[in-house]
């Protein structure tokens, strides 16, 4: 199941997990840690207990033969090491789930690492030495990296991905480059809409329905987006120096 905001999620994960680990069942306590996983997204910070069930899940699924989980394992560690800064490890696990997945006929995971690898472009030319000039060519290459991954997402049959993520993607990719947060309004923001909406209003010289929109944001779902929804919100607050927005 999803994240929930309510203990009453975490809960019923930890008691499966616990139940499948006394019955000492593989396949039972693979199916319980992923349970584990979809709640570790409850607040920010929690890349380090979402890598420590993903190296549980690629021990377990290699040791059992349980590939599902192995490649599951692999791609929870990628998101983690990559949340981490890590991109050394997060590297060699999108190269490790890409050799599975080839192995075994598991196509639909090089839609996760192609996101991945835009990530990397967006972010390697924003490194020391990078490849950003004045003409904005690594912004190009970066952008086109990810509508080159959104593209993969077509007919993927993952509506839960591909409703808003190219958006969002584009939006931070601009934040990050602190360049302005230009937002189409016409785009599919999907669940990700009110988070755009500060952003929409501010450009349009509408400063006080922007800071009632931001004012108005819910706190972000408990899933893997919870703190790129945080950052987007922090950014349109510094956009307006709302001071009791940036505190929340």
């Amino acid at each position: 199941s999803r994240g929930v905001r309510s203990p009453r999620g975490p809960r019923a994960a930890a008691e499966a997990e616990e139940i499948a680990r006394r019955l000492d069942d593989p396949a039972l306590l693979a199916f319980a840690l992923n349970g584990v996983f979809m709640q570790s997204c409850t607040r920010a910070g929690l890349a380090p207990r979402r890598d420590a069930i993903g190296a549980e899940l690629t021990a377990l699924g290699a040791r059992h033969g349980l590939v599902n989980h192995e490649v599951l394992g692999h791609l929870i560690r990628l998101q983690a090491r990559a949340a981490l800064s890590d991109l050394t490890a997060a590297d060699a696990h999108a190269r490790a789930v890409d050799r599975l997945a080839e192995r075994h006929e598991r196509p639909l995971v090089g839609v996760f690492t192609a996101w991945y690898r835009a990530l990397r472009e967006a972010l390697s030319a924003d490194a020391p030495g990078g490849s950003a000039d004045e003409s904005g060519g690594s912004h190009d290459s970066a952008e086109a990296a990810y509508r080159s991954a959104a593209a993969r997402l077509d007919g993927a049959g993952m509506p839960g991905l591909e409703r808003g993520l190219l958006p969002l993607a584009l939006l931070g990719l601009r934040l990050a480059r602190g360049r302005p947060a230009r937002v189409d309004p016409r785009a599919d923001w999907g669940p990700y809409r009110p988070w755009a909406e500060p952003f929409a209003l501010l450009a349009e010289g509408r400063d006080t329905e922007a800071r009632g929109a931001l004012r108005a944001l819910p706190e972000p779902p408990p899933d893997l987006l919870y703190e790129a929804l945080c950052c987007a919100e922090a950014a349109a607050a510094l956009g307006l120096g709302d001071r009791p927005a940036l505190r929340r």
